[in-house]
């Protein structure tokens, strides 16, 4: 979808020339020389310091049971990523409402099987929300030597992740403190309709840091991600040797990503490359958004979705030969914004995406799926014979009706699909609409104000899957012209610098 031409070229380098901003949506192609960089899975190997982990987690009679084993994913999750043993992490549990319960200590499991298996076991208490009993309970016993806790040590980290989701019925303040005064380094998850202000009473510095809220236990599991590499402190496996690419290893802390030497291009499973083909395929390329403008996305998210929508179509070369755009909105039922082919410049696509109203009702993605079958791609709404067809579907919520025949048949008529979740979204459902390879064609964020960033990664997406070499080609481009521009930029300032001197001796 990321279309390539030589007048594009141009245009932009004239762009960069005048200081006008010019988004590719590419990958960032070259880190040092001779390096393509066409980013690959990420390695989850993590090692970490020797740490004493507790678990404080509210399961108060807020917390349905269904929701307390998605928080239990949430453990399972963080606990699979470390390095478990006597001499490394060593984990606890600890289970509070009315009263506290130590599930498991410290000393009790050496593996993470042993763990994991602990993890399921545990069972919700459901009565009351006795937090700040919780943390002295944690203070005193679970940190404790005879419970496992391993003396004060520059070299032992000691972390104690605070999950909770209401108001506490006790002061939490005084005892966080203690607690952080001793050495604990607190987290706090605040759920739903948590107080945040004591999230932050609990948490340490820097909260942004130290503080996560999600709207909804359903994706509590999100943080899990945050946590592996918040406990992961090995900077740098590739100079370990733990990793698995051919060709490049570029490390960032507790993982890394797979690249390829200039001339290849990185195949579908991130770590072998193949050498670039120099883009012979289809440059036609049909794209249809399918939005969700049901009730939950709010008028205020579905202004962020428009200028998603219009961050990737910046990207596009678009022309009768090139790229087409169309859109479709769904809620209860379906309609099309715009068909393929209406509009032949990204302003006038733009204007269209900005003057598009909210529907505001239920959530039916697999009308809206059917729709793009039956209706976007045909031939009478403007798709055109030849040319790839890509469809993006993004929604916040779980579908009201079946999805899965009319993505399956999105799929088997060879139509490229990309799955973005914001919010509430099923991941299992972004997972059936998307292409193979799955991970690479779905993509999930807990909040609507980060959809940017997801709107960078599927520029990039886009732009790889539809010639990585000639990608290659436009960075190269790219940063001859930015330097050009930085050694104008930097004559004008000696001319400045140099009228100065004049005006001062006129004076």
């Amino acid at each position: 979808m990321r279309l390539i031409s030589g007048t594009s070229l141009v245009l932009c380098g004239l762009l960069l020339l005048l200081q006008v901003p010019c988004t590719l949506g590419l990958t960032p192609q070259s880190r040092g020389e001779g390096v393509h960089v066409r980013w690959g899975t990420v390695g989850h190997l993590c090692r970490t310091r020797p740490t004493d982990l507790v678990f404080v987690v509210d399961s108060s009679r807020s917390v349905r049971p269904v929701e307390f084993e998605k928080v239990k994913v949430f453990l399972s999750q963080v606990i699979e990523s470390l390095d478990v043993g006597p001499n490394a992490t060593r984990v606890g549990v600890v289970n509070y409402a009315s009263a506290v319960k130590q599930e498991f200590p410290l000393r009790a499991h050496g593996s993470k099987a042993a763990l994991l298996q602990a993890v399921r076991r545990i069972q919700p208490l459901s009565t009351g929300t006795m937090t700040g009993l919780a943390i002295q309970f944690a203070i005193t016993k679970a940190f404790g030597d005879a419970d496992g806790g391993r003396a004060r040590s520059p070299d032992i980290s000691k972390v104690a992740i605070v999950v909770t989701d209401g108001r506490p019925q006790d002061s939490v303040r005084d005892v966080s403190a203690r607690a952080r005064a001793s050495g604990i380094e607190l987290f706090a998850i605040g759920v739903g309709r948590v107080d945040k202000a004591t999230l932050r009473q609990i948490a340490s510095e820097p909260q942004e840091e130290h503080v996560d809220y999600v709207e909804s236990y359903s994706v509590i599991e999100k943080l899990s991600k945050k946590f592996q590499e918040a406990l992961c402190v090995v900077s740098d496996l590739c100079a370990t040797g733990d990793h698995d690419c051919e060709q490049v290893c570029l490390s960032s802390p507790g993982s890394y990503t797979c690249a390829c030497r200039e001339g290849f291009t990185l195949n579908s499973d991130g770590k072998t490359c193949n050498v670039c083909s120099g883009g012979g395929g289809s440059s036609a390329t049909d794209l249809v958004f399918l939005i969700d403008g049901s009730k939950s996305v709010r008028p205020e998210n579905f202004e962020l979705v428009k200028k998603f929508i219009n961050q990737i179509v910046d990207t596009l070369d678009v022309s009768d030969k090139l790229a087409q755009v169309g859109l479709v909105q769904y809620s209860s039922s379906v309609r099309q914004e715009f068909p393929l082919g209406r509009f032949h410049t990204k302003k006038d696509i733009k204007a269209a995406v900005r003057n598009m109203s909210y529907m505001e009702k239920g959530t039916m993605t697999g009308a809206a799926l059917k729709y793009l079958i039956d209706n976007s791609f045909t031939v009478s709404s403007g798709a055109r014979p030849g040319a790839q067809k890509v469809g993006i579907v993004f929604t916040d919520g779980r579908s009201q009706d079946y999805i899965n025949d009319a993505a399956k048949k999105a799929k088997d008529l060879g139509f490229k699909m990309f799955a973005v979740g914001v919010g509430n979204a099923v991941e299992d459902e972004l997972r059936e609409i998307a292409s193979e390879p799955v991970a690479e064609h779905y993509f999930y964020t807990a909040d609507f104000k980060t959809i940017n960033q997801i709107g960078k990664r599927l520029q990039k997406k886009i732009c790889v899957e539809e010639d990585p070499c000639a990608c290659e080609s436009i960075v190269k481009f790219q940063t001859k012209v930015e330097g050009l521009l930085q050694a104008l930029t930097r004559k004008l300032e000696a001319v400045s610098k140099r009228l100065a001197v004049l005006e001062n001796r006129i004076v």
